[in-house]
Order: structure tokens, then C-alpha cells, then sequence
């Protein structure tokens, strides 16, 4: 072999180690449930957790929004469409939260399901999300102090330090130095523990809800059915169905919190049943009460009376209960603090759960033996989101956030489907014993037969149904293989359909035949796809939560996701490009080597037991079913797995 050959061959294995290295997946053990953090949290906190961080301000800003600039009194469907969109995504989350009891949420599922690198991508995205969150919230949170003050401590600084970045809009006007303050004493909370957080947020959370309800009562009190009826005050779609749309994809993001309840799953009790009874109930109240308030409100006022900034204290003020502003006031205080202790609660928990895998510098991982949390993780990350919170504009860091969250939402339910049309042997998580075939029991067949017959269905997983297994091409894809290609596939459809439907709709508009012809042609592709999933065996056998109708609430999940972040403007995604190339200078220089899966030894189930001295290659794989753990074992194992849950 020639120099320039052996080069080659050197530069192929190394090229060869890093796509390995990228796509390698965590590996779950025996003792998932273990960990340094304490499982304190029942589900009543993981619930007011979910609903603290979503209902936030949501109900006193964000609803005078829509209202007025997008959806007038239709803004209540468009919260029933947001609530839609974000229980497609929760169902997701509870899935893998019942059945992955850490945090790092979609971190951790994408790094279980799907590989390393686009893990750390999630992961690092989830960072700025809820960083930015906690910031943006930091910000409201002086703003609402502010204007019980008229504007005086704003004024006041200007006047005492000077403007800080006169006419920007990237850098905030004067710095915020309640802002400041606010995050660092949230960050000391959620330092000091996970009950003691979960208890002051409980606490605020229901005196936020108690102020909400009572501002619901209070709008119906004053509430005239003309405001929806009569065409001059605008009726009930000023804007048409088209700004019901709009207001859909501003409401979306008031739910983003749910995620909140997955990042605390290695603290809960019982995740694998908190978790999903959690999402679901804190979804379903939250959705409850930003209806009954937007109906209260656009029942109180005309809709183009209603102020975007302070909807409900100028809407009671035209009604002449000017009284009831100091209690939104106060309402709003508690809505900011859960929403901030939320972001800030899920941003440490991200970063621990990064930290402890090896991607991120592991002194960030470290848990203080007496709190039981990471305390350098929240120290570091804490004065980050303070620092930001007293420099940035809250609009700059509202924008910056949304982007981040739709793509890992996106990925999520990218990944259900990925292990949901798994191969048994490629699947890590516990599954249900097959029960025995009472007609083979009965016929008088001998035992080993009975075995290869039950355990059949399991290895079923992830090939061609049986009255399809005819199919040309698809028969010769190795199970799982052809879902997984089939998922990346949608994926690269649904943005190409998207991103025609909406940056391309004037030409669509218009008739452009080569914009229809795209459009049939992407759509075509999206079917073919799904088809391929549904003609394979689907893994319905976990011993945990299972959403219902996978693929199809996967798939409606990405497409919604993918139409949103499509939306958002195109600095946005200049700025995610740029905060992901960062990520992936860290993850090349640091967290490739680093990563604890790096020096985990490789498992293979099927020769545990093999001692012969032949060369276990290719041949072997290609056993397929003939080598495998005997069947009687493995329903003992999961029998006693499945009793542990239910006694848990």
C-alpha cells in the first residue's frame, strides 16, 4: 500500500470514528431512577409547576395582543387552537418523560432516540430558551413595578446614571437594575432546593390563579354580548379567519412552559405517572383560563378599545372600577415571578443534565450534598440571565426565544416516531411480557415452540406488516430502518411545504404553476412518507404512558411546529445559526471527547453469554432471532420491573 493510500485510509477511519462518535446514543441502565438530585416532587407541584410557568403574564399581556392587533374577539379561538397545538407537543414530552425520568427533557430524549450531536443541538437551544425566558420575564417584571410607580424608577435612573443605549434596539434604553435583582434572588431560591422551590411557586401560583379567576368573575359582571354581535364594534372576526391564524401563532407560545414539568422529572416521585397526568391537567386549566379571560375581556370593552399593554386595568377603568387595577397589578407581580422561577428552574436543570453526560464542562454538573442541586450550574447561569436581563431589550429576547423552542419541540416528536418503529433489539426501554397463546397452550405444542411463537410479535417491531411484506424495496430495509428514513424524510418535506406555503404565498396567491406544481410535489412526498411508518409494525408494548395515534399526532405536531417557526423573522434565524455555531465549536473542542458514551463499552444482548472463540461479524447479526435471551427470563425481569412501578 502506497503513502498517499495509507493517508486515505487513516483519514477515512477518522472521518469514519467522528459520524460514529456524532450518532452515538446514551445508553439507559438499570439504575435510571438514581440520581444525586432528590425526588421530592409529587404532582401536585409538577402540575402548578406547568401552569405557573405558562400562565405567567400571559393572561395580563399577551391576551391584549391578539385582541387588539390580530384577532379581536376571535383571540378566543385562537387560544383553543394554540392549547391544540401545544397539547400535540405535550403528549410527546409525557411520552418520553414517563419512560425517561431525567432532566434535560428534549436534551435527553433526542440524545436517547436519535444520537449525540443533534442531542447537543436540542440541548444547547433549550439553554437559550429558557435563558432568555428568564430574562425577557426578569424585564416584565421591572416594567410592572415600574408603572406602579408612573414610570418614576425608569426616569429616576436615566436621570442619576445616564442611558445606556439611547435609540438601540438591541441594547435596553437604561439599565435595569430591578431586573438585575429579581433574577439573582430567583436563582438563590431554586438554589436552596427543589421542595422549597416547588413550595414558594405553589404558593404564588395559586395566589395568581385566585387573582385571575376573580378578574374572570369581575369581566362577566360588566360583560355586553353587543361587543361580539354588533358590526359597528367590529363584531366577533374583525380580521377575519385569517387573524384568528395570526393570534394562533402568538397564543402558542403562552404554553411553552409545559416543558417545565419533563425538565423536573428526575426529581418527581413517580414520573412515569406525574409526568403525563401533570401535562395534560396543567394544559387543560391553563387553556381553561386564557379563554374565560379573553371572553371576560372582549365581553367588557369593544375590541379596539382594548390596550395591548395593559388590557384588563384600562378595560375595568372604562367600565369605572378603577379599584380593580391595583389587584391586576398585584396579580401580574405573581403570574411574572412563577413564569421567571420557571425558565430559571428549567434552564439549571438543562444545563446539570448536559454537564453530568460529559458535553458541558462538568463543574457545572456539580450537587451540593445539602441542597441537592447544582449550585455552580445555577451560580454561572444565574448571573448570565441577570446580566442580560439588565443590558437587553425584553423584545430582543422574546424573539430570540421562540425559535428555539419550536425546533425541539420538533425534534420530540420526530423521535417518538424513531422508537416507536424500532427493532426490539435496537429499542433500550422495559417492555410489556407477551402474553402466552392460549390456542398453541392448548393444541398440546411443546414448550420451546411456544416460546418462538410469543415472542414473535415483539420481534415484529419495526418490519413490514405481514401482508405487505411483498413490497419491493421497502423488504429489503432492515426493521426500524425504513421508519427512520421515512421520518427524516417528512421532516425535510414538511419544511420545503411550509416554506413555499409561506414565504411563497403571493405566488400562490397569484396562480404561479411552478409554486402549485412544489407544493403538489412536497405534499406527495409528506404522503408517501407516512405511508411507509404505517406499513410497518408499530412497538406498542412499553410498560409506561403511550400517546395515542402515532404517527399522526407526531406528524401534526412537526407540520404545526414547522408553519410557526417559518413565521419568525429571518434575523432570527441568522441569530440561531449563530448561537448554534458556537454550540458546535464547544461540542467539537470539548464535549466529542468528553461525552461519558465515549469510553462506555459497547453492549450486545444477543452474545452476552457467547464464550466459543469464532468471530462474532456480520454473521452473527444476521442470526437475527435464533440467538436471544429465552423468553421465560425475560417475563420474569419484566414482571418485576412492571411491579415496581405500580408500587412506586
Amino acid at each position: 500500500m502506497t503513502e498517499g493510500e495509507t493517508m486515505s485510509s487513516k483519514a477515512k477511519e477518522c472521518l469514519h470514528g467522528i459520524v460514529k462518535a456524532m450518532t452515538r446514543k446514551k445508553k439507559l441502565t438499570d439504575d435510571m431512577y438514581e440520581t444525586p438530585l432528590k425526588r421530592c416532587l409529587t404532582t401536585f407541584d409538577l402540575t402548578l409547576l406547568g401552569i405557573g410557568h405558562m400562565i405567567g403574564a400571559g393572561v395580563y399581556v399577551l391576551t391584549g395582543t391578539v385582541v387588539k392587533d390580530l384577532a379581536g374577539p376571535s383571540a378566543i379561538l385562537s387560544y383553543l387552537f394554540a392549547g391544540f397545538v401545544a397539547l400535540l407537543a405535550a403528549l410527546c414530552y409525557s411520552e418520553f418523560g414517563a419512560r425517561v425520568p431525567k432532566a434535560g427533557s428534549a436534551y435527553t430524549y433526542t440524545f436517547v432516540a436519535i444520537g449525540e450531536l443533534m442531542g447537543f443541538i436540542i440541548g444547547w437551544n433549550i439553554i437559550l430558551e429558557h435563558l432568555l425566558g428568564a430574562s425577557s420575564v426578569a424585564r416584565a417584571w421591572s416594567g410592572a413595578i415600574d408603572s406602579l410607580f408612573n414610570g418614576a424608577i425608569r426616569n429616576g435612573t436615566i436621570e442619576h446614571i445616564g442611558h445606556l443605549g439611547k435609540d438601540s434596539k438591541w441594547i435596553s434604553d437604561y439599565p435595569d437594575f430591578i431586573a438585575f435583582t429579581i433574577s439573582i434572588i430567583i436563582f438563590i431560591v431554586i438554589a436552596s432546593g427543589a421542595k422549597f422551590t416547588m413550595n414558594f411557586n405553589n404558593v404564588f401560583t395559586l395566589i395568581n390563579a385566585i387573582v385571575i379567576i376573580f378578574v374572570i368573575c369581575a369581566g362577566f359582571y360588566f360583560a355586553d354580548l353587543a361587543n361580539w354581535t354588533d358590526p359597528k364594534r367590529g363584531g366577533f372576526f374583525p380580521h377575519g379567519f385569517g387573524g384568528t391564524l395570526s393570534g394562533t401563532a402568538t397564543c402558542f407560545f403562552a404554553f411553552v412552559g409545559f416543558e417545565g414539568i419533563a425538565v423536573a422529572g428526575e426529581e418527581a416521585k413517580k414520573p412515569e405517572k406525574s409526568i403525563p397526568f401533570g401535562t395534560f391537567l396543567a394544559l387543560s386549566i391553563v387553556s381553561l383560563l386564557y379563554v374565560l379571560a379573553t371572553i371576560a375581556l372582549t365581553l367588557m370593552v369593544p375590541y379596539t378599545e382594548v390596550s395591548p399593554t395593559a388590557a384588563f386595568p384600562m378595560a375595568f377603568a372604562t367600565r369605572g372600577a378603577h379599584w380593580i387595577k391595583v389587584i391586576v397589578a398585584f396579580g401580574t407581580l405573581f403570574g411574572l415571578t412563577t413564569s421567571l422561577l420557571g425558565s430559571a428552574f428549567s434552564v439549571t436543570r438543562a444545563i446539570y443534565a448536559m454537564a453530568s453526560d460529559g458535553l458541558l464542562f462538568s463543574v457545572l454538573g456539580y450537587v451540593h450534598p445539602r441542597t441537592q442541586t447544582p449550585v455552580v450550574g445555577i451560580a454561572v447561569f444565574g448571573l448570565i440571565s441577570a446580566f442580560m436581563s439588565l443590558m437587553f431589550e425584553i423584545e430582543t429576547l422574546v424573539e430570540f426565544m421562540s425559535i428555539g423552542t419550536l425546533s425541539a419541540y420538533t425534534i420530540v416528536a420526530a423521535a417518538v416516531i424513531i422508537v416507536r418503529y424500532q427493532s426490539v433489539g435496537d429499542c433500550q426501554f422495559k417492555l410489556k411480557p407477551e402474553e402466552e397463546d392460549l390456542d398453541t397452550a392448548a393444541s398440546g405444542v411443546n414448550e420451546e415452540s411456544a416460546i418462538i411463537k410469543k415472542s414473535k410479535s415483539h420481534d415484529d417491531f419495526g418490519k413490514l406488516k405481514e401482508k405487505l411484506r411483498h413490497l419491493p424495496i421497502l423488504k429489503t430495509v432492515p426493521a426500524g430502518r425504513a421508519a427512520l428514513y421515512a421520518t427524516y424524510s417528512i421532516i425535510v418535506f414538511i419544511i420545503s411545504f411550509c416554506l413555499v406555503l409561506i414565504v411563497g404565498f403571493d405566488y400562490l396567491r397569484d396562480g404561479a404553476w411552478w409554486a402549485i406544481m412544489l407544493e403538489i410535489l412536497f405534499a406527495a412526498g409528506m404522503v408517501i412518507c407516512y405511508l411507509i411508518m404505517i406499513a410497518h409494525e408499530k412497538n406498542d408494548a412499553f410498560i409506561t404512558f403511550q400517546m395515542p395515534f402515532v404517527p399522526v399526532i407526531p406528524c401534526l405536531s412537526m407540520f404545526c411546529n414547522v408553519c410557526l417557526m417559518m413565521t419568525l423573522n429571518h434575523l432570527t434565524w441568522i441569530r440561531l445559526a449563530i448561537w448554534v455555531a458556537i454550540g458546535l465549536l464547544l461540542y467539537f473542542c470539548y464535549g466529542i471527547w468528553h461525552s461519558h458514551e465515549r469510553n462506555q463499552p459497547e453492549v450486545y444482548d444477543q452474545m452476552i453469554n457467547y464464550t466459543g472463540d469464532a468471530e462474532l461479524t456480520t454473521s452473527m447479526q444476521r442470526l437475527e432471532e435464533d440467538i436471544r435471551e429465552q423468553q421465560p427470563k425475560r417475563n420474569t425481569e419484566e414482571a418485576y420491573v412492571q411491579d415496581s412501578y405500580g408500587s412506586m
